[in-house]
Parts: C-alpha cells; sequence; structure tokens
C-alpha cells in the first residue's frame, strides 16, 4: 500500500488553491502526514519593469509568509501537522525544488482550468510540475468562486 508521509501543497493565496488545500489536508489527515503549505512568491526578474528586493525577505515574502500562516491556522490547526513555507521565483521551478529537497511523497495542488490562448501564453504550472515532479501529483481542478458562474470560472 502507498503511503503519503510528506505531502506538498503549493498554495498561490486566492480562493482557487482552497479546493486542492481540502483534498490535501483530507489525505495527510488519513494517512498520519505532514502537510506542507508552499507559496511561491514570484519575484521580479532583473529585466522586468519591477525593482528586485535586496536582502533575504522581501516585502512580498513576508506578506505572503503572514497569508499563509493565516490560511494554515484556519484550514489546518489542529487537523494535521503542517509547516508554511514561503520562498521567492518562479512557481513551477520552485514547486519542483521545494518537493525534491523535502522528499516529498505527493504534490496536491489546484489548476485555475485555463484552455486556448490563454493557457497557450500563460502556459501551465500545474502542467510543469506533472512533467518535473519526482513524486505523484493530484491536481484538483479549483471550484467556482461564490457569485461566479462555472461558464466564468472556466474561462479565466
Amino acid at each position: 500500500m502507498i503511503e503519503f508521509r510528506k505531502i506538498l501543497c503549493p498554495v498561490d493565496l486566492d480562493d482557487t488553491a482552497l479546493s486542492a488545500l481540502e483534498y490535501a489536508r483530507d489525505i495527510a489527515q488519513k494517512n498520519g502526514a505532514t502537510l506542507y503549505l508552499l507559496n511561491v512568491a514570484r519575484i521580479p526578474a532583473a529585466d522586468m519593469d519591477a525593482p528586485v528586493a535586496i536582502g533575504p525577505h522581501p516585502h512580498w515574502e513576508q506578506a505572503a509568509q503572514r497569508s499563509l500562516a493565516q490560511i494554515a491556522a484556519q484550514w489546518l490547526q489542529g487537523r494535521v501537522a503542517y509547516e508554511v513555507i514561503v520562498r521567492g521565483g518562479i512557481p513551477e521551478t520552485v514547486i519542483v525544488e521545494v518537493a525534491a529537497e523535502l522528499d516529498i511523497d505527493l504534490i496536491v495542488m489546484s489548476t485555475h482550468g485555463r484552455t486556448g490562448i490563454v493557457h497557450f501564453i500563460l502556459g501551465s504550472v500545474a502542467e510543469t510540475v506533472i512533467r518535473e515532479s519526482g513524486c505523484p501529483v493530484l491536481i484538483v481542478k479549483s471550484k467556482p468562486v461564490a457569485g461566479e458562474d462555472s461558464a466564468t470560472s472556466r474561462k479565466s
């Protein structure tokens, strides 16, 4: 039987990640696993028009750490063992790197479900993680946000 002892759940700090977080939490509970919540604070590249932060703890990483800690407290506190991780960089690259560093058994993540030209232009973090990860990846389709109809959510 496959046992999951270390589960990684990337969280992008919007409502789309909460569907995956529910699955990850339930799988962690059933397996007695530790759940690692990861947020990748996208750091501007040097060739972008945004300034690059200097120092080990830029503002956006600190803000992400606070937000992720709040989500963890609300969704996980007292239910599973968990750790909150915030890293800067390109999401798909960092997710794969962290999974390898921590010897993760399962990645549970959501997808925005983009299709067509939007998918072509923006790509898919989930697709890259599936291709490059050394462990199984469970992709959870995000649920529509309250007040958003299913047609709208499929277009995003």
